[in-house]
């Protein structure tokens, strides 16, 4: 038995060594026909140039991928760490459809991966895709924001949202390369891009090197739009401009962090429309509320190019009718719905013309459709995450609300301009459930035991007096009793949290985080132990399929379970982003 093992470890330990190659794009990756990709392979130790082999469908590579790569004895790494050697080919570009299988032998290294590369329709089926995503979108937040928008009676929902009338439905994965687990930066460039990347990555692959912004590259559905027609490109955002989602419509990473280099790629590509928050990564670093480390000035940059600016919601309304605009709303991310249009909380006091999702919407598709080529439109509501993040289910849910609003303008548009693709999806889920109702009006009870759950639970009292689809109030008597999967330490106070956004968890002096104790002595409230790691300080995404809805001419590709960079590949074939355009 015990030679067995020995063997068994052995050969184990052998086949690994015979697979310490890297490969990008990796294994199964679909790649667009005639869409530039940086081929790289990286290998252990100090390997010569000439001692590496490199075949595409037993040939030698060149002639498949266009040119010879550059031979790179790689930079020591963290800890001193040797990166070893790498063949790098930036721009490679397949132009034939096909199954390609490229294998690398090095000594006893080798990898073998195989590439999908697809051609797309000769004709375009759409002229305009519309592309909504609500960050963090669960269906969970989708049934809350039907309840808490449209009312329920009888167990039957006395309204429909926007989204719940599109007609085709895939279930979509979201894990990246290196984990099961997602973020919204890897899952943004999937859709985007059509290869799947590692977490906080957006347009390349995630290799060894330290340096974030030198990693193979892979074209994004901007430059594709650039390279093969005249569209026009639309950004919307409620989240700083530089964040994950749309910093994956434009930008090449491996650290979503890199909000400043991320608005010079937004410079290169200059998409027509571009409306968010983010301006301190605009300024230079002598301008008040600047986060950059230079004095560019990428505003006047963006004006000198021919964009308006606009700064709150006159500028917006009175910018212009035609031409490029730039709006950006807030030195960060915009404030929610909750507290900018009805509490006055967060910093809504400081900012107090910013616009919703739904108004920069309308600005976007006005501008955008005066392009008789077309466009493309991302439209992200970004803050169902960001408040699903700190538990703040009130504020996620009224955010999802102004999203499905916002999906209300697009399916207007559409209905209108029958040559215009409709999408609706999430990037990730936040594993939230709806539980039954939190009953105030039941007399001497407090906490935990004015949870109503089974026939207890009867149905909520959320009104809309006045019609514009938000709840008049969101602490109703009786309310959604929502709940969360995973999270820190934190009181659970079974209440909405109206004096401002939720904060769980904050840091001791040990740099643990351990629930807040500002939240301790509200009536009612309970210590939850976290079931997640002490320096962990909010509720973490989770591994959920999400929801992908759509209408339009190009929606049929769109079914069962798919990958989320199956997604892409569905998105320019409705383009025809395969064929050159020329009008």
């Amino acid at each position: 038995m015990r030679t067995l093992l020995v063997t068994l470890f052995a050969t184990t330990v052998l086949a690994q060594a015979a697979q310490a190659a890297d490969v990008y794009p990796i294994d199964r990756a679909t790649i667009l026909a005639g869409s530039p990709f940086d081929f790289k392979v990286e290998l252990k130790g100090a390997v010569k140039a000439e001692d590496i082999t490199v075949t595409v469908n037993g040939q030698d590579y060149k002639a498949a991928l266009g040119s010879e790569a550059t031979y790179v004895a790689m930079e020591k790494g963290k800890e001193d760490k040797d990166l070893g050697s790498a063949l790098l080919l930036r721009n490679a570009v397949i132009g034939a459809p096909g199954s390609y299988e490229v294998r690398v032998t090095a000594g006893e290294q080798t990898k073998t991966v195989t590439w999908d590369v697809f051609a797309t329709a000769e004709q375009p089926k759409a002229k305009n895709i519309i592309f909504l995503l609500g960050d963090g979108l669960s269906v969970a937040h989708r049934t809350a924001a039907r309840i808490m928008s449209k009312g329920m009676t009888e167990g039957k929902a006395n309204g429909r949202l926007n989204m719940d009338d599109l007609e085709r439905m895939a279930f979509i994965g979201t894990s990246a390369t290196n984990s099961i687990d997602t973020d919204s930066a890897n899952t943004m460039s999937a859709y985007m891009t059509g290869h799947k990347t590692v977490i906080n990555a957006v347009g390349v692959y995630g290799d060894r090197t330290p340096d974030s912004l030198d990693d193979p590259r892979v074209e994004t559905i901007a430059e594709a739009l650039r390279r093969q027609t005249q569209k026009s490109i639309g950004l919307v955002t409620t989240s700083e401009i530089e964040d994950a989602t749309p910093a994956a419509v434009v930008s090449h990473t491996r650290n979503r962090n890199d909000k400043a280099e991320i608005v010079g790629m937004i410079y290169d590509v200059k998409p027509e429309v571009i409306l968010g928050g983010g301006s301190a990564y605009f300024l230079g670093k002598e301008t008040p509320g600047s986060k950059r480390k230079d004095n560019q000035d990428y505003i006047k940059l963006f004006q000198n190019a021919g964009y308006a600016l606009a700064t709150d919601k006159t500028e917006l309304a009175n910018a212009p009718a035609d031409g490029k605009l730039l709006g950006l709303f807030h030195t960060g991310n915009m404030d929610v719905t909750l507290d900018r249009e009805f509490l006055k909380k967060g910093t809504a006091e400081k900012f107090p013309g910013q616009p919703g999702l739904v108004e920069m919407t309308k600005t976007a598709l006005d501008r955008l459709s005066k392009n008789e080529n077309g466009f493309f439109l991302m439209v992200e509501g970004a803050s169902i995450d960001k408040m699903s993040h700190p538990l703040d289910m009130e504020r996620a849910v009224v955010e999802t609300i102004e999203f499905d609003q916002a999906i209300g303008v697009a399916r207007e548009f559409a209905k209108n301009n029958a040559d215009t693709l409709v999408v609706v999806t999430g990037d990730h889920t936040h594993g939230v459930s709806l539980l039954g109702i939190i009953d105030d009006t039941v007399e001497g009870k407090e906490g935990r035991d004015k949870v109503k759950t089974g026939a207890s639970a009867g149905f909520p009292n959320y009104t809309d007096e006045n019609k514009d689809g938000f709840p008049d109030k969101i602490d109703a008597s009786r309310r959604l009793a929502m709940f969360v999967s995973n999270f820190p330490d934190y009181y659970e106070t079974f209440s909405p949290k109206l004096d401002g956004p939720f904060e769980p968890a904050v840091k001791n002096e040990k740099d643990e985080y351990v629930a807040n104790e500002a939240y301790k002595d509200m009536p009612g409230a309970v210590l939850r132990v976290g079931i997640l790691p002490k320096d962990e300080s909010t509720g973490q995404h989770t591994v959920d399929d999400v929801v992908l809805q759509s209408e339009g001419p190009g929606s049929e590709g769109f079914r069962g379970y798919m990958e989320q960079s199956d997604v892409y590949r569905v998105l320019v074939d409705a383009l025809a982003l395969g064929v050159k355009q020329t009008n």
